[in-house]
């Protein structure tokens, strides 16, 4: 079921029973690990190699120093920031469901903050990537540091930050049918 009042998106959906080689492998390993596919991957499969990349980096960055909460807070704000209704609905269910973060915390992530002073700390480093388009005054890095961010974590901040702007990018471009309940980003002021 879709939550979008949209019915087609722009890049067709390849089902995983009528999908061939490798997108039929990696969507069939999806929902293996997952339990389900979502639209978003389904869209993705018609490049396998796009598919298996998110797949990866996703995967290596679960395995990392950053928590699921912390990356699930760092997904919504940067879904918010690129005005992505997919990925903001995606990973508000997710925060929740799976990263346990209450109401307060999730909407506080849409706006780059949280009430932990770690997480955000690390949401203002990721903020201020975003923003500068990749260029971070040394004031930003050293607010990051004196909050305790460790090198390893600010590492994974950016990996974070691309693996979330590729996926809000993919499905702004792909118009992505939602499959989750839909979330919409704030107007801009």
């Amino acid at each position: 079921m879709s939550y979008k009042e949209t019915v087609m998106s722009a890049m067709p959906q390849i089902s995983p029973l009528n999908a061939t080689g490798d997108a039929a492998h990696l969507l069939a390993e999806l929902k293996k690990s997952v339990g389900s596919v979502p639209n978003m991957a389904k869209a993705m499969a018609n490049s396998p190699a796009l598919l298996r990349g998110w797949m990866s980096l996703s995967d290596t960055l679960a395995g990392g120093v950053l928590s699921t909460a912390v990356r699930e807070r760092l997904a919504l704000a940067t879904a918010e920031y690129n005005r992505c209704a997919y990925c903001l609905s995606a990973h508000t269910y997710l925060g929740r469901n799976i990263a346990k973060l209450d109401g307060d915390e999730i909407e506080r992530a849409r706006h780059a903050e949280s009430a932990d002073p770690h997480a955000a700390a690390l949401l203002a480093l990721s903020d201020a990537i975003a923003r500068g388009r990749g260029t971070v005054d040394t004031a930003a890095l050293e607010s990051a540091r004196a909050a305790g961010v460790t090198d390893a974590e600010m590492a994974e901040v950016v990996g974070n930050l691309a693996l979330n702007i590729l996926t809000n990018y993919f499905n702004l471009v792909a118009d992505t049918d939602n499959d989750f309940p839909l979330v919409t980003p704030r107007p801009r002021s």
